[in-house]
């Protein structure tokens, strides 16, 4: 049976993939303070201590306009604490799976990114996350990398949750229709990191080792971010104030971090490589809805 390092878990994603993994082995589940994804000592300790199979990390620094302003931190949790579990890993005879984001592109591409387009980052978080993608592909180990897009789950604040927020308190919205990517809820995409584990059976280092890289992996589809508020809304499982959303600019709103205004991941690798094929966004922002309102 597997060892499974699972770091985050407490997280919208580390929650989903402490549920999804637990039949694939025996799982070590951590998260701050008892690591902490900052100090280096900290993650290899952990790891030595843990002796696992395979490490899935789901930490990350998301706060995107506050890391413009904490740099040191967002480097240290999202490329420095990578690298060393990457390490780490190779040392000890584990895979890593670790998640990056769309946000390593600039969003100009006009069609939907490979693994192959060239990265370029519009600001620290992106920044920061890309140099995490390098420093596990230096280390040299079995690794997979799922880049993902606008991952949410109601169990912790995301963009859904301000939405529904937003749409308690006000009669009137303006959401932005020209930043466009796919809404990836964190139960699919935690689903399905456990079916690509289980490939491996018992032994799903070797799995891993056999198609370590990077890979696209969202649910389906796309939209701007204007739509999928109007899904939100229409969706709803309770009373809301809003009576109107109007589509607006993102440079009519100040923040302290660009976004990428198209940044769609094409998910054609993943699919090919290890035969996932998840349906469109809409189906699993329905369910996440519901689910929150009956509590599950």
């Amino acid at each position: 049976m597997n060892k499974i390092l699972l770091l985050g878990n407490t997280g919208q994603l580390g929650w989903e993939l402490n549920r999804t993994l637990l039949t694939l082995g025996e799982i070590t589940a951590l998260d701050y303070p008892d690591i902490d994804m900052a100090n280096p000592d900290d993650i290899r300790s952990t790891v030595r201590t843990a002796q696992p199979d395979i490490i899935v990390n789901a930490t990350a620094y998301t706060n995107v306009d506050q890391a413009e302003s904490e740099r040191d931190l967002a480097m240290a949790i999202n490329a420095t604490g990578p690298g060393i579990l990457a390490e780490e890993a190779k040392k000890c005879g584990a895979a890593l799976i670790h998640y990056s984001t769309d946000y390593v592109f600039d969003g100009t591409k006009g069609a939907p990114y490979t693994e192959a387009d060239q990265p370029k980052p519009l600001n620290v978080y992106g920044e920061s996350k890309l140099a995490g993608e390098q420093a596990v592909q230096a280390a040299g180990g079995a690794y997979l990398i799922f880049r993902t897009s606008w991952v949410y789950s109601l169990r912790r604040p995301c963009f859904v949750t301000k939405v529904l927020q937003w749409a308690r308190e006000n009669e009137t919205l303006r959401i932005v229709d020209d930043q466009v990517s796919t809404p990836t809820w964190a139960r699919t995409l935690a689903e399905a990191t456990a079916q690509i584990v289980a490939l491996g059976d018992s032994d799903s280092f070797k799995g891993i080792q056999a198609r370590t890289g990077i890979y696209h992996l969202t649910d389906g589809g796309h939209c701007s971010r204007y739509d999928w508020s109007k899904f939100i809304i229409e969706h709803a499982q309770t009373p809301l104030n809003v009576k109107e959303i109007f589509a607006a600019k993102s440079d009519e709103f100040i923040t302290p971090a660009n976004r990428p205004q198209h940044s769609i991941l094409d998910v054609t690798k993943i699919a090919d490589s290890f035969n996932i094929h998840l349906g469109g966004w809409q189906l699993p922002q329905m369910i996440a809805l519901q689910n929150h309102s009956s509590g599950s």
